[in-house]
């Protein structure tokens, strides 16, 4: 059992899950509405601000939920994690993150809306076609 204590300290920061689908399938993503996710790789991203921070956040989504809550989570029942990438940090960095990707060479928007419907951001989830580049400047702090 965790002490709230215990809850309050866990690192937060910024995450993203490196998804691939092997196969063409249509996946309705709650009231978005139905993705067309095609074979390759998605990069979705998001941040674990809140209590429990990325440990929380991050055991959540290693396994499809069966009680989907956020949008990510209808794409987790028919995608494997191939990686994850994270930032530890105070800072919300997920909208730089995907405005980084956005700009990636290769990445398309998977979905409009998709995980931004709190946001100005068009999108947190890319899709490539092949394996996406390893990022380097993801997580920097200025």
């Amino acid at each position: 059992m965790r002490h709230e204590t215990e809850v309050a300290s866990a690192p937060r920061g910024t995450y993203a899950l490196i998804l691939r689908s092997q196969t063409a399938q249509r996946v309705s993503i709650g009231r978005l509405g139905v993705l067309p996710v095609r074979p390759g790789y998605y990069i979705y991203v998001g941040s674990a601000l809140g209590p429990g921070g990325l440990a929380a956040r991050l055991r959540h989504h290693l396994a499809p939920a069966a009680s989907p809550h956020w949008h990510v989570d209808y794409l987790r029942r028919v995608t494997s994690i191939e990686g994850l990438w994270y930032a530890v940090s105070g800072t919300r960095l997920e909208h730089e993150w995907a405005r980084i990707l956005a700009g990636t060479v290769g990445a398309t928007v998977a979905m409009k809306g998709f995980g931004s419907s709190d946001c100005a951001c068009v999108s947190h989830l890319f899709y490539f076609e092949a394996a996406p580049p390893t990022i380097s400047c993801l997580g920097a702090e200025k």
